[in-house]
């Protein structure tokens, strides 16, 4: 290296000849970055008002049931005398009654663990970003695809004699078909409201679905050995 502070900068084209751009920065300097400074305006997030508004109500309702209403507890566990039927917790009654139709590896491993690698591995896809109705582009080639997932969940629920799964599967298959039959420019809300539905809402509402007939069937309609009770004669 040189001694000499006398530096004479060139401009060339040529990279073989000169291969190498050297930038010197003396220690009273730095580089320079310009920046224009904008007028700020102090704002509040309109979504996160709204969800703490939401929270607050939810946690007064959540109170007040909780001073006006006792827990529905059982007596003490007794080891001599086993409660028939005996019932999961509400939020894991639909994975019981899933076990009264499905071996267990199926219902209480394959099932939960295909859900959990779901949550987990899918908001790394790139799924409908634009959130556009399902079958307002390649209508035709959605449509089979469509035709082949439905028929192969039917015919799976058939096999196992699911029949509280198939009647939430089918109807939501069948307002999927209403959409594809629908666009945007149909003349009922209704039909407009399914055509612009995208697939990410089709799926939620088809498992929201699917858990809450299964929950409500293991809660009210299930009695002595698991049978099928109506709520009125069977015992909760």
């Amino acid at each position: 290296m040189t001694n000499s502070k006398d530096f004479i900068a060139g401009v060339d084209s040529n990279a073989k000849k000169s291969p190498r751009r050297i930038v010197f920065i003396t220690r009273r300097t730095s580089a320079q970055v310009k920046a224009e400074t904008e007028d700020q305006i102090q704002t509040f997030p309109e979504v996160l008002f709204r969800v703490a508004v939401a929270i607050q109500l939810l946690a007064i309702v959540l109170v007040w049931t909780a001073l006006l209403f006792n827990a529905p507890l059982e007596g003490i566990a007794d080891p001599s005398h086993t409660p028939n039927p005996a019932k999961a917790p509400w939020y894991f009654l639909g994975l019981q009654e899933m076990l009264h139709y499905f071996p267990p590896v199926v219902a209480g491993v394959l099932i939960p663990g295909l859900v959990v690698t779901a949550l987990i591995v899918i908001p790394y896809f790139k799924v409908n970003i634009e959130a556009e109705g399902l079958f307002l582009k390649d209508r035709h080639s959605r449509l089979l695809i469509f035709y082949v997932v439905a028929a192969a969940l039917s015919l799976f629920l058939l096999l196992f004699k699911v029949y509280v799964a198939l009647v939430p599967t089918l109807i939501v298959a069948a307002l999927m078909l209403l959409a594809a039959q629908s666009s945007p420019q149909s003349s009922s809300k209704f039909l407009r409201y399914l055509a612009a539905r995208p697939l990410s809402y089709w799926v939620m509402t088809w498992f929201l679905f699917e858990l809450v007939v299964l929950t409500a069937i293991g809660t009210f309609f299930r009695g002595p050995g698991w049978s099928f009770v109506w709520p009125w004669q069977g015992s909760l």
